[in-house]
Order: C-alpha cells, then sequence, then structure tokens
C-alpha cells in the first residue's frame, strides 16, 4: 500500500528529460494518484523571465503520455495552497532545492493541519532544461 492516495507536483517540463522522469517515477511510487500541474508559457515567461522552448500544449501531451501521471491540469500559479484547495491533495512533492526555503516551510506549515505532507525528491544532477538550453545555444 502506498503512502498517500492523491499526489500533486508541478513544473515547465520544458525539453522533458531524465530529472522530470524521476521526478514522476518518485512521485507516483509514493501514491494511487498523481496529478501534475504543467506551467503554462505565460507562468513560465513571468516566473523564469524567458517562453518555454515547447509550446504548452506539446508539454501537456508529453507529461500526460508517462505511464506515471494520471492527470495533468495547467498550473497558472505558483500558489500551492490553491491548488490544494482545488485537487485536494495530500502530498505535495518537490525538488529538494526548495527545503527550507522561506516559502516551502510556509507551505508546510499551511498544508500539514490539513494532512497534506510536502514530500521531497533530490534534485537529478547533471541535467536541466537550463542546461540543454544553453547546449543549444552554444
Amino acid at each position: 500500500m502506498k503512502p498517500y492516495k492523491i499526489g500533486y507536483t508541478t513544473g515547465v517540463f520544458d525539453m522533458f528529460h531524465v530529472g522530470h522522469l524521476n521526478i514522476l517515477r518518485q512521485a507516483k511510487e509514493m501514491c494511487d494518484y498523481l496529478i501534475v500541474g504543467v506551467s503554462t508559457d505565460e507562468l513560465s515567461e513571468q516566473s523564469k523571465h524567458k517562453r518555454p522552448v515547447i509550446p504548452y500544449e506539446e508539454r501537456v501531451a508529453i507529461v500526460s503520455a508517462i505511464r506515471y501521471v494520471d492527470q495533468v491540469v495547467p498550473q497558472e500559479t505558483k500558489d500551492k495552497f490553491a491548488a490544494f484547495e482545488k485537487y485536494h491533495f495530500d502530498a505535495m512533492f518537490v525538488g529538494d532545492d526548495w527545503k527550507g526555503s522561506e516559502l516551502f516551510n510556509k507551505y508546510e506549515a499551511m498544508l500539514k493541519p490539513l494532512g497534506c505532507t510536502v514530500v521531497y525528491f533530490s534534485y537529478t544532477q547533471g541535467t536541466s532544461s537550463t542546461i540543454l538550453r544553453e547546449k543549444l545555444l552554444s
């Protein structure tokens, strides 16, 4: 039996790579039903100040095709508490680069009394969409 019923994770998932696959696989190993928020092009531009290489609709198609993913939803805001209120997950999976940050300390404090755990996964070293983008441009 898996420790969580409904899990939630998010990402831009631009230029899908093994790091993306790792977080989705690890998340699904811990929950029965995995919801994945894919950042819209607008949110990516707003938060990362760059437009994804792969358009939103194509990124959704890619993530939807991954066997670990049960549902894909648009991530139009980075407000994880609003996502919790909408999707009622009992675990939120994020990279450990966020662990201890002021933002995620706040989310942990808000979500824990509601029965939701924030689970951190190790960042996959040596690969990222930023690294891929830099290699393409050089």
